[in-house]
């Protein structure tokens, strides 16, 4: 989305308020480094921290994958959102007031302001039936059942969980009374118009009702389960121009945070099971809603975690659920891992008999691997007792095996086999052998000469990304990047500069740099980094503002300094000329033109003794 131009004091304000160590702490675990804080890059994949956070500076730079700004780019970059909505975002946080004109791109003012309604009836939805829950006769009942579920108060009011009386028409005539178009609610899903179309009813009537948000908090949906018999058991929001059951996550918004630290995430089947799950200290877990995790689910976990534990039902179902979702994540490149329940458990069930500490214990952190858990899952299919259940299990592990690009992975696996039936280790290794060249043959042939069958090994490309030396600069470029150090620390080194230099800066970001810097001095600013950074609103001059401000420089800057830094950029453009002076005298003299040689040669040595005598 775009806006118009956001008012500088709500800018300063935001940055004012969020320190850039509070802020990127909430996704990245930092380690203090002398005035610097370090972690693990949080936008591409790493084992070295290359990530770097500069508090005094209030800024933040990636010396692997070279992003880099302040606090409002972080969010940017972290949330996937334009300048103005991560200012929107942070100075909601902080509670400043923002207002500022301009329409929205993407979408007409009308769609906006129906979506903008909207999201105020859903929110609005969800504050009456948590109040109903809470507060009424009403609600009663539905607050027994959810006690005697083990859900406390405490959970009731974090999920914001509710009640929808039997009446018809509760909802429709709250949000009537407050001037909402009954067929615009109609349309994002809260009410149903009658078949004799005499007015609406409610959607949802006595249910425990859940909120349903999008990755900023705001409600989008609603799903309901019924308190007593009767289908569905569950009844969701149906698609809306808000909701899509196929990219929306239940409780995305408050796992991300610990999502983003621990890159993993927990995938639960239910609400009631996330929301257990919360209260045993699984901060990032999250459900699909109504449907099976799909590639736009994984894609978008993909963005904000390496890891996915499955926690499903222990049940048949639920472990066939697992089964069909692990291809899915693989292949979206998420390492992949299965918390094993109880034969017929789900994880409320479970952390109800045995407890939260128990929970965490023996499910959450010591899950199995993908190929185990399909190995587990295969040994229940056949009747280990007799010879033929037996040969036909160890034919599909091996199978299953065979498919793991990793040797020292297949043999792991095959010793487990091989120990636990005695069976030759080496007749095995045959048949796996034998499958994995069944399964080259069905690979279709790559143009790149892909020998990852040979060696074993298919690593993500973004896992082989390593973080080179810096290159070595040439003299003008450090000179330059330097005396722009100074210029965002000091207004007054800025003023010299422009006096002495302008925007004659020989790399073209530098000269930008330049001119911004000049005229945010103009407006009468003082020297901020994070504030001048925020102005600029270009990815590629915010980057290089934060990696110019990484640098350390042991060297007390004064004017003598700044003199030298100005003559070394100065002399650039006549050093290319004094290149292309000699370039073309070369030509002269092969083709024999003697005269105009010696003429180029003279206009050379003047242009040496202007340089030497600067």
């Amino acid at each position: 989305m775009a806006y118009g131009k956001i008012p500088d004091s709500v800018i300063e304000a935001v940055l004012k308020h969020h320190d850039i160590v509070e802020t990127v702490g909430k996704y990245v675990h930092l380690s203090k480094h002398g005035k610097y804080m370090k972690g693990l890059c949080p936008f591409h994949s790493e084992k070295t921290p290359s990530f770097t956070v500069t508090p005094e500076k209030g800024i933040f730079y990636c010396y692997g994958c070279g992003k880099g700004g302040n606090a409002i780019k972080f969010i940017e970059e972290i949330e996937e959102y334009s300048f103005p909505e991560a200012v929107r975002l942070l100075a909601e946080e902080a509670g400043i007031p923002y207002t500022w004109s301009g329409a929205q791109e993407g979408a007409s003012v009308e769609g906006n302001a129906e979506r903008d309604k909207l999201i105020q009836a859903h929110e609005l939805a969800a504050k009456l039936y948590h109040y109903l829950l809470m507060n009424t006769t009403y609600g009663q009942p539905a607050l027994q059942y959810l006690r005697s579920r083990g859900v406390t108060d405490k959970q009731i009011d974090q999920f914001v969980i509710g009640y929808a009386p039997p009446e018809w028409d509760t909802l429709a005539r709250f949000l009537e009374k407050r001037e909402f178009s009954s067929a615009l609610m109609e349309k994002g899903g809260l009410l149903i118009g009658k078949q004799d179309k005499s007015g609406y009813i409610d959607r949802f009537r006595d249910r425990v009702m859940f909120p349903i948000w999008n990755r900023d908090g705001k409600v989008i949906a609603l799903a309901g389960r019924m308190l007593g018999e009767g289908q569905p058991k569950y009844l969701n929001s149906p698609e809306t121009m808000l909701f899509n059951k196929s990219r929306n996550l239940y409780n995305f918004h408050q796992a991300r945070p610990a999502m983003r630290k621990s890159r993993r995430v927990v995938l639960f089947e239910g609400y009631m099971d996330v929301i257990k799950a919360w209260s045993a200290g699984v901060s990032n877990g999250v459900a699909s809603m109504g449907t099976a995790l799909t590639d736009d689910h994984a894609s978008f976990l993909q963005r904000n975690v390496e890891e996915a534990v499955i926690c499903y039902d222990g049940d048949n179902a639920g472990q066939a659920a697992a089964l069909k979702t692990i291809p899915i994540l693989e292949k979206a490149g998420l390492r992949v891992q299965v918390a094993i329940l109880p034969k017929g458990m789900d994880p409320d069930e479970y952390i109800e008999e045995h407890g939260a500490q128990a929970f965490m214990r023996e499910t959450i952190e010591h899950p199995v691997s993908a190929t185990k858990f399909k190995l587990l899952y295969a040994k229940k299919n056949h009747i280990l007792l007799e010879e033929e259940g037996q040969k036909n299990y160890l034919l599909e592990a091996v199978r299953i095996i065979a498919v793991l690009d990793s040797p020292t992975e297949r043999e792991f696996y095959l010793k487990e086999l091989s120990r636990e039936f005695d069976m030759s280790l080496d007749s095995l290794k045959q048949d796996c052998f034998a499958q994995r060249q069944q399964l080259q043959k069905m690979k279709p042939q790559r143009d790149n000469n892909d020998n990852s069958w040979n060696n074993g090994r298919n690593e993500n490309r973004e896992n082989r990304r390593t973080s080179s030396a810096p290159p070595i600069l040439p003299a003008y470029q450090v000179a330059e990047r330097k005396l722009l150090a100074q210029m965002l620390l000091d207004a007054d080194v800025a003023n010299t500069v422009h006096q002495k230099l302008g925007e004659a800066f020989n790399v073209e970001d530098h000269a930008a740099l330049a001119a911004y810097l000049y005229a945010y001095y103009a407006q009468g600013h003082d020297p901020d980094i994070s504030r001048f950074i925020a102005s600029l609103q270009d990815d590629r001059l915010e980057r290089t503002a934060a990696s110019i401000m990484m640098m350390d420089d042991e060297i007390p800057f004064n004017e003598h300094l700044l003199t030298e830094y100005v003559n070394e950029i100065v002399k650039v453009p006549k050093l290319r000329e004094i290149e292309e002076k000699k370039e073309t005298m070369v030509r002269a003299e092969r083709s024999g033109d003697m005269l105009k040689a010696a003429q180029i040669a003279s206009e050379i040595i003047a242009l040496e003794r202007q340089l030497k005598g600067r």
